[in-house]
């Protein structure tokens, strides 16, 4: 290699360095819950993000709880979860620099169209979950700390039923069964032993409608209060972990919460149902 060739070859590497560094300094790592991966969510708002701010985001997927411990402990530069009461925590604890309301859809309960608990015409959620427990049919619950075992807990609170210290009724032999998984484990599960589940509507609407196996359960109760099902997303607090790139990550926030990452939510659909709504408040 003549000297000529060796100075071109340093100045390439010399131009290249900063071009990658700063390709590294635009990705941002997001926890998240389950269900807007699941639900093919991210796969389709991530790259509209992309193309607009040159921001890649890198997923965690997980319950909420976890999610926001990922935060808490500064693995994660955002998070995007379905808690209410526990967002609020996060950020009056100084986790988090605020919560921006993105979205929201619904909790529904999963079983077989043949409805063995009769919940279908039950006159709430609430009374449809203590069918199924005095009928002893099978359901599944997460059993993960995610946003929808806490909803789920809330509801066997609200039954009056005898619960366990884990919030899950007393007289749980052989028809509850905690798995400890994500929200597609647990609808297969369900499928498997033609039994109920609680699942966020988005991720049960990708299962339904948009992969090439079919499901066969359907939604046995939908609808009520207690079924809402917000989500929030949360950038880091730099002044507890200093390293988070918050900067891109509020620009995250802000792009989902303005008229052009609200309208990419509302675009995402199965089937011509909408698997979320947008709702920035």
């Amino acid at each position: 290699m003549n000297r000529l060739t060796l100075i071109l070859c340093v100045l390439a590497l010399l131009a290249i360095g900063p071009l990658s560094v700063q390709a590294q300094d635009k990705v941002i790592t997001m926890s998240t819950t389950t269900s807007t991966e699941a639900s093919g969510l991210l796969d389709y708002l991530l790259p509209e993000f992309k193309k607009d701010t040159g921001i890649t985001v890198r997923v965690m997927s997980k319950g909420t709880g976890a999610a926001l411990r990922d935060g808490m402990d500064g693995n994660a530069d955002v998070v995007f979860v379905h808690d209410v009461a526990r967002e609020h925590q996060f950020v009056e604890e100084g986790y988090g620099t605020k919560r921006y309301y993105v979205m929201y859809n619904d909790f529904i309960i999963v079983g077989p169209d043949s409805d063995p608990a009769g919940i279908n015409d039950a006159p709430d959620a609430v009374s449809a979950m203590k069918l199924i427990a005095e009928a002893r049919k099978p359901f599944v619950s997460r059993g993960d700390d995610s946003g929808t075992h806490a909803r789920e807990k809330q509801l066997w609170e609200a039954t009056g039923l005898a619960l366990a210290d884990v919030k899950s009724p007393v007289d749980a032999a052989g028809w509850y069964f905690s798995i400890g998984q994500g929200m597609g484990p647990a609808l297969l599960m369900a499928e498997e032993m033609q039994g109920y589940v609680l699942s966020d509507r988005g991720t049960y609407l990708q299962y339904k409608y948009g992969r090439q196996e079919t499901y066969d359960l359907g939604i046995a109760y939908e609808g009520g209060d207690m079924l809402q099902n917000p989500y929030g997303v949360i950038p880091v607090n730099p002044e507890k972990h200093p390293h988070v790139k918050y900067d891109l990550a509020r620009t995250l926030a802000e792009w989902l919460v303005s008229d052009r990452g609200q309208e990419v939510i509302g675009s995402y659909q199965l089937q011509d149902q909408p698997l979320f709504f947008p709702d920035a408040k």
